[in-house]
């Protein structure tokens, strides 16, 4: 049991990478995602002013999400879009890939619904290269994965979705259910619907019966969740277990549109349609038909109205017969035809996305590694030249200041230690050098022992920095018995000054801390 003295100690938060308000950003994103979108944006805008009040910007960013998710279900798009540019932004600026990448995915997807497919296959490609390139198998890697899998199963590319579930699915214990196997058994019931009206029946059934045995193993383990039980039946009813799959569709029509769950109602009418056309009852038929296409209202994946569209035309055909009825049963199939040609061709395009993406990724890999010193990992000469004409251009934002770091004594280190030893001793230098920048501070290896920090602050935030520098290096363990101390010389940038001449006054003064005795700072 906890004492009153360490209870006292503790924070009045959880300390999370979600931010202090974070219970706050998850009610708007589960009220976003359970139908309740009018609420999610009253709740967004309230709790919003909290977190910028209190300046909790990482529960900022999740409320802007949640927000940006509560427009997309309303069909609200270019709202979203707007708020998820300035989401990207955000994430660019701070460097979080992963943040980065999903909602590059959402703007994809956005893109897609708005029927620009050129963005959205430039956005879901760049997003696709940076979810290779991050840690796999982490909470944000997931997220991030399943936002890209969501994009194309609505683009209808869902072979490329199929594979990012697979390997969302295979991060998991083997045969535990989770919120993945359902969203990836949606991608194969859409998937399977589309193959069985362009006449690909024997590839339908495959995809048809996997989203039946995923949904159905779901069943098996959580219960009788009637979101699950509308997909499922939808399955069954298109596999042509007609009686059972009515069944389902008739016990979950009512809860799920009571719920507002538009979506899977929109699946269950759609279940019970093709079950009572099946069954013979074709008026019935074209009732349920009737209401789930009336749901689409209700922002759905746009293969979804082609799904209920070319249904109601077959069962329209099956009513009378006519040729007004067989004229338009062959434009509906003619359109679907149509349609899953441009899918295809947006494959190709999200393929010559992704190889354009990866040439640029290697493209600036190898720029970076020609600025990069290969012993420290920090910049190196050529870079410091870069930064140096920044000065003159206005590259570099100010206040400006510049550091140079020399190692004292460093040569007597390499004659006494043999140089891998001196190598170590750069080495570690240069990791305090880069745990002391900031996201707009640059450490380089400007030659030698000597490096060079570009400070992104007036003189005494440089001053404070270099005293920091300094210790640090004086109280760390780089080499057993040996104390490495480094000399700093400052100089801030002032008006009418270049780079070279702020380079000499920082030279000078590092030149000044050497004839005063070394580990010490002229400024």
């Amino acid at each position: 049991m906890e004492d009153g003295s360490d209870a006292g100690k503790r924070l009045p938060v959880p300390v999370t990478a979600y931010g202090p308000l974070q219970l706050l950003a998850a009610r708007v994103h589960r009220l976003a995602s359970t139908g309740r979108s009018p609420e999610a944006l009253i709740a967004a805008d309230a709790y919003l002013a909290i977190a910028r009040a209190v300046g909790d910007e990482k529960s900022v960013s999740f409320l802007i999400q949640a927000k940006m998710y509560a427009y997309l279900d309303m069909g609200r798009v270019p709202e979203a879009t707007r708020l998820g540019e300035r989401l990207l932004a955000t994430h660019q600026a701070t460097g979080k890939v992963l943040e980065e990448a999903k909602t590059l995915c959402d703007l994809a997807q956005m893109h897609v619904l708005r029927g620009r497919y050129v963005d959205g296959m430039h956005d879901l490609a760049r997003a696709g290269v940076l979810l290779d390139a991050g840690p796999a198998g982490t909470d944000r890697h997931r997220s991030a994965m399943c936002s890209f899998a969501e994009t194309a199963t609505v683009a209808e590319m869902y072979e490329t979705a199929a594979a990012a579930y697979e390997r969302l699915c295979a991060f998991d214990q083997p045969g535990r259910a989770t919120s993945f196997d359902i969203v990836y058994a949606t991608t194969l019931l859409y998937w399977g619907l589309r193959l069985a009206h362009v006449s690909r029946g024997s590839e339908a059934t495959v995809r048809l019966r996997r989203s039946a045995a995923i949904t159905r193993r779901w069943l098996d383990r959580t219960g009788n969740d009637p979101c699950v039980l509308a997909a499922h039946a939808l399955a069954l009813a298109k596999l042509g277990d007609v009686v059972v799959a009515e069944k389902l569709a008739r016990d979950v029509i009512l809860p799920l549109r009571a719920g507002k769950s538009h979506q899977h109602a929109r699946m269950a009418h759609l279940a019970l349609g093709i079950s009572r056309r099946e069954q013979g009852d074709l008026l019935e038929s074209r009732r349920e038909l009737v209401a789930a296409r009336e749901l689409c209202g209700y922002g759905p994946h746009p293969a979804e109205a082609q799904i209920i569209r070319y249904e109601m035309a077959v069962t329209a055909l099956e009513l009378d017969g006519s040729q007004s009825s067989r004229d338009l049963f062959e434009a509906v199939e003619g359109q679907v035809r149509e349609l899953w040609l441009l899918r295809q061709q947006r494959l190709s395009m999200l393929r010559q996305a992704r190889q354009r993406e990866e040439a640029e990724t290697a493209r600036a890999r190898a720029e970076r590694e020609i600025l990069r010193d290969p012993l420290t990992g920090l910049g190196n000469r050529r870079r410091f030249d870069e930064l140096l004409s920044g000065v003159d251009d206005g590259r570099l934002p100010r206040p400006l200041v510049l550091l140079l770091v020399d190692l004292d004594h460093f040569k007597a280190v390499n004659d006494a230690y043999s140089h891998s030893a001196g190598d170590r001793a750069l080495r570690e230098v240069a990791a305090i050098l880069r745990a002391h920048c900031g996201t707009e501070d640059e450490a380089v290896r400007y030659a030698g022992d000597e490096f060079v920090l570009f400070l992104h602050g007036d003189a005494g935030t440089g001053r404070e920095m270099a005293e920091r520098i300094r210790s640090a290096v004086a109280r760390a363990d780089i080499l057993a018995g040996v104390r490495l101390t480094v000399s700093v010389g400052m100089a801030a940038l002032t008006d009418g000054m270049t780079g070279d001449m702020l380079f000499r006054v920082a030279d000078e003064r590092l030149y000044a801390a050497k004839w005063s005795g070394r580990n010490t700072i002229a400024a």
